[in-house]
């Protein structure tokens, strides 16, 4: 995924966007950067890997090194942004949150047609490039967004900095991720969390609407394409990545999902499948409000069987190869051995996607003496990789453990009742759960309902995508 923050005031800035963009560390692990417009020094950028280090230690210095009263600042698994780029629409930075899934295909045809780009190693085209190349097509910014954004297959929420301080934000076209504005008496920012500038004495302003473009100056606000009607905002950030105080089309993470774990435990309790276990647990740190919310509804006592050490080893710091990772991963489980031994656990995770590091949590729960360990899957069964964002490592729809589980049971044929898998009533749904429960070592599984999550979420279902979960646009 990626996050990014900005601010334009009558002062400093670089205090805002350093935290600003900080607050944003959950979304992303690979790159960030901070892009800074002073009208003495112009326009001023640094990027830095935060691949083995967070943020924070990488832009300490930026107080030292960069002065403005306007900037930028990003942080994303994709690649190294903000660049600068010169054009006939002006000199300005610009990064964006999302992904180009024809990006070879656009690369191709606007080599063919303008000449060329700028490339990486073994011939790679920077995405924001690409993307800024798009936009110089047209002869404004707002044009050139609404242009590139209709010729992504993918999503780009995209942030600008002028080379006259102002900010232009503009919001995906089918508003899949957010984008609020904040204003304070000293200017206005722009991010896709809003508790970022909250902690920084920013008020709520304005959210985008999908398709939205504005502009945004120390003075105020412009529109400069109104929002489209239709919106498909991404389900997935209330259930996961979203991070537990932020709000989206004003509905709180931590609130749904307590909600959507009071749900799950409800369906169950009707349908006469709770199980008898000592606690209810969630797996930490995004599955623990879903876990509150299923043990208040089931009366079934809430407790913590092992805890994250994350003073040494944060979210936004995981090495980029995956025997690393899962290393990191077993090593930041602390058990809390007299929850576990002899104990009879349910655990509630935000969701399934490979089922790697979950099969090695309940391995260790195991080797600390639990006698059951049983778990329920806080969204659907994720059957199609995500056409529209990159919040996942998986390269294949096969890389998700239930599309190669239903394979395993029945071949490719099997794909074709992707729906009856889903559904935990049906012979199908039943098989698909027994297969996972033996790979995964599981005394029991189920996965949340898909009209139940909705319900969680309080949001009309047209308005938003469950693409993963159903395959449907």
């Amino acid at each position: 995924m990626g996050g990014f923050f900005g601010a334009t005031r009558k002062d400093s800035v670089i205090s805002d966007v350093f935290f600003g963009t900080d607050y944003h560390s959950h979304l992303g692990t690979s790159s960030a950067g901070i892009a800074v417009f002073d009208k003495e020094r112009g326009l001023q950028r640094k990027i830095h890997n935060i691949s083995n280090s967070p943020f924070r230690t990488k832009f300490e210095k930026v107080f030292e090194q960069m002065e403005g009263t306007a900037a930028i600042g990003s942080i994303n698994d994709t690649d190294p942004q903000p660049l600068i780029v010169r054009s006939k629409l002006g000199l300005y930075a610009i990064c964006f949150v999302g992904v180009i899934k024809n990006r070879e295909k656009l690369v191709d045809e606007y080599v063919k047609n303008v000449g060329q780009l700028s490339a990486m190693s073994s011939g790679i085209v920077n995405s924001t490039e690409l993307l800024a190349a798009l936009i110089n097509e047209k002869s404004s910014f707002e044009e050139g967004i609404s242009f590139a954004q209709d010729v992504i297959e993918g999503t780009a929420l995209i942030i600008i900095l002028k080379d006259d301080g102002n900010i232009i934000a503009a919001r995906d076209k089918d508003g899949r991720i957010p984008v609020h504005i904040g204003r304070n008496e000293g200017g206005f920012c722009a991010s896709f969390e809003s508790f970022a500038y909250h902690k920084l004495d920013y008020e709520d302003y304005y959210s985008l609407g999908a398709g939205e473009i504005v502009e945004l100056s120390p003075e105020g606000m412009t529109v400069l394409k109104e929002k489209n009607e239709k919106m498909k905002v991404c389900a997935f950030l209330w259930s996961y990545f979203g991070f537990s105080t932020s709000d989206y089309e004003n509905v709180n993470v931590e609130v749904m999902r307590c909600r959507n774990g009071q749900l799950m435990a409800k369906s169950e309790r009707e349908k006469g499948t709770l199980p008898e276990v000592d606690f209810v647990a969630g797996v930490p740190d995004s599955g623990t409000p879903h876990a509150i919310g299923y043990a208040n509804e089931s009366h079934i006592p809430f407790a913590r069987p092992f805890i994250k050490y994350t003073p040494t080893w944060p979210r936004s710091f995981m090495p980029s190869s995956k025997q690393e990772r899962n290393r990191v991963a077993k090593m930041k489980q602390i058990p809390v051995k007299d929850l576990i031994e002899d104990r009879k656990l349910l655990f509630v995770d935000d969701s399934i996607v490979r089922g790697t590091q979950m099969r090695e949590t309940v391995d260790f729960l195991y080797e600390n003496g639990a006698l059951e360990v049983h778990m329920r899957s806080a969204c659907p069964p994720i059957m199609y990789g995500c056409k529209y964002l990159n919040f996942s490592r998986s390269t294949s729809d096969m890389d998700l453990i239930t599309r190669a589980t239903i394979v395993e049971l029945e071949g490719e044929e099997g794909l074709k009742h992707i729906g009856e898998y889903s559904d935990g009533s049906t012979e199908r749904g039943k098989a698909l759960r027994q297969a996972l429960c033996d790979k995964l070592h599981l005394t029991s599984l189920e996965f949340q309902s898909l009209d139940n999550l909705i319900e969680a979420i309080g949001i009309d279902k047209c308005k938003l995508c469950t693409y993963c979960w159903n395959g449907k646009e």
